[in-house]
């Protein structure tokens, strides 16, 4: 079934769980749902744009690392790595499902200070416990095997060649969908525009649409990507998400490298990689890096010609003679308190959960997230991967869970 052949009507007046939002995200949760032997209730995905056209799953660079700082994040993206290297069999061995894999040219973290280089140190530690084979390299390192680098200023590198790279987001975004409607999700195209509580406040009753429908609801989920603020504000809920633009280029160079580039993370915060034979993938974004409105995806062309080309041409020389191929904008739903997810129920109102705050991560975190809010919704608790760490609670407390391994 296409994207523009979604209904605008609901079928039913009554959901046992409604899903705002039917990106990467919401998918992930609705398709885990149908996989659950023990959740036999009726879903609803509302999506208010049928073309996916403005989502950040649509803008996203698809992405996927083992580097993080947190072991738990570590550990969401190993069931990633997983879930993308053997698709069709969680897909029930469908042979219209493709094949995937993970092109692992791996990211490279530069370090130009001794603080920079502890990070990374310190970071490696977490990662070697979860069983991830990230190296560190000094500079003399870094050029044997990468030869293409300025080094003037770096003091360490650090880099894991092993499910770290680019993966086709968008087809297992597809499939997730797909699959999650064949089995009898239903969505819709439709907007959720105000949320009733019950006369205790504890729980949201109803949801109202665009379209006049109101819709009784057993559960909420928030996954409302760069929205969720607004989405929780209609059940009287303050979370710290907030849009921000990111800015990705696609290039070619008059003398491309002769051999894949890794994602590389300059120590600006500008990164690049690899994206075709012959064809590169900047991204960055602006300083001071403001909140955006959530239609504005306005480029701003003064940002690659006075910040990220000349960083990329200072870091590979051999990149001083390049071609921009096409650009584009996207959102983050940046969590301002942390740049983490925040995920499971709210403390008050018990039947609304989150799936919101990603901070660019959402991508490769979906198969984890997903997995882990349909457990929430089906037993009340996380039973695969202990996900509440990254609950409301730390919002409601002002404690922010550190990730320093941000991009």
């Amino acid at each position: 079934m296409s994207r523009a052949s979604m209904h605008q009507t609901p079928a039913r007046a009554t959901y046992d769980v409604v899903i705002v939002g039917g990106a990467m995200l919401g998918s992930s949760t609705a398709w885990f749902l149908t996989e659950n032997p023990d959740f036999d209730g009726s879903v609803l995905v509302i999506e208010r744009d049928p073309s996916y056209g403005m989502c950040s799953t649509a803008h996203t660079n698809s992405c996927i690392r083992q580097q993080f700082s947190s072991a738990l994040n570590v550990r969401i993206s190993q069931f990633a790595a997983d879930f993308i290297k053997n698709f069709r069999a969680y897909m029930g061995g469908d042979t219209r499902v493709p094949e995937l894999s993970i092109q692992s040219y791996g990211y490279l973290y530069l370090a130009d200070s001794p603080a920079f280089a502890e990070v990374l140190r310190q970071n490696q530690k977490v990662q070697l416990a979860e069983g991830v084979a990230t190296q560190l390299l000094t500079p003399d390192e870094i050029a044997r095997d990468y030869p293409f680098y300025r080094l003037d200023d770096i003091v360490l590198g650090s880099i894991n060649r092993i499910d770290e790279g680019y993966w086709d987001g968008g087809t297992v975004f597809d499939w997730l969908r797909r699959s999650a409607r064949e089995r009898g999700v239903e969505y819709i195209s439709n907007e959720v525009v105000e949320m009733s509580r019950n006369a205790a406040g504890d729980r949201v009753e109803t949801v109202t649409l665009k379209s006049g429908e109101k819709i009784a609801c057993g559960q909420v989920v928030n996954a409302s990507g760069p929205r969720a603020t607004r989405t929780a504000a209609m059940a009287g809920i303050e979370i710290p998400v907030e849009p921000r633009k990111r800015f990705t280029w696609i290039f070619s160079a008059e003398r491309p490298l002769d051999r894949e580039l890794p994602l590389t993370i300059d120590p600006s915060g500008v990164h690049m990689r690899q994206d075709g034979p012959t064809t590169y993938m900047a991204g960055g974004h602006a300083d001071p890096d403001p909140a955006v409105d959530f239609d504005d995806f306005t480029m701003d062309h003064g940002l690659w010609q006075d910040q990220v080309w000349p960083t990329i041409a200072t870091r590979i020389p051999q990149f001083e003679a390049i071609r921009v191929v096409t650009e584009w904008v996207g959102h983050y739903a940046y969590n301002t308190l942390d740049q983490n997810a925040i995920v499971g129920p709210h403390s008050q109102i018990e039947n609304f959960v989150f799936l919101n705050g990603f901070s660019g991560h959402g991508l490769q975190q979906a198969p984890a997230m997903g997995r882990g809010t349909a457990e929430y919704l089906t037993y009340g608790e996380f039973r695969s991967l202990d996900l509440s760490p990254l609950g409301y609670g730390r919002i409601e407390r002002g404690e922010p869970v550190v990730e320093k391994a941000v991009i």
